[in-house]
């Protein structure tokens, strides 16, 4: 019996011994787990910022190109006896207005042309209310009626001097010339 009571005796402490060594682990690796938790955490948290600043550093870059790609368009053409310009042409005015705005030295001259059909005098008239059309959608949207110059030529400077109908939409058109 004694030899039994000394069995579990040795079996009691070896469960405790075995019992206290694990609990100790276990903290240890929860210590490990949550610092390795946390570098993880971090880790991810510094990508997604990267990631983010990335998209944004795209977006500027996208829309920089867009801006330079309106300012350098300077022509805008109109249908046959119409003044008013073409509805997609509005994106490319805001980045001129805008830019104007901007820029309170800079200044243009705005030339309102036509085709050659029509009289002088028409086509003149004509224009100039192009070139009008143009001027205030720049002043409503930013501009200064200052830097602005208005000009008609009419019939009288063609882009294209050929008798066909892709000359004369070649020849109605209001040009920006920047000084």
């Amino acid at each position: 019996m004694n030899f039994n009571r000394y069995v579990k005796l040795v079996l009691c402490l070896l469960a405790t011994t075995v019992i206290t060594s694990c609990s100790s682990n276990i903290g240890e690796v929860n210590s490990e787990n949550s610092g390795a938790e946390r570098s993880q955490n971090e880790a991810n948290a510094r990508r997604t910022e990267d990631a983010e600043a990335e998209r944004q550093a795209r977006t500027a870059l996208a829309e920089e190109r867009k801006r330079r790609s309106a300012l350098a368009t300077r022509v805008f053409y109109f249908d046959f006896d119409i003044s008013e310009f073409k509805p997609a042409d509005r994106d490319i005015l805001n980045y001129h207005a805008q830019d104007l705005a901007s820029n309170s030295n800079k200044r243009i001259r705005v030339e309102g042309h036509a085709d050659e059909r029509g009289t002088r005098e028409y086509n003149l008239a004509l224009g100039e209310r192009r070139a009008d059309n143009v001027i205030n959608y720049l002043i409503i949207n930013g501009a200064a009626r200052s830097q602005i110059e208005s000009v008609s030529y009419g019939e009288e400077r063609p882009a294209d001097r050929s008798d066909s109908e892709a000359s004369y939409q070649r020849n109605r058109r209001v040009e920006l010339i920047f000084d």
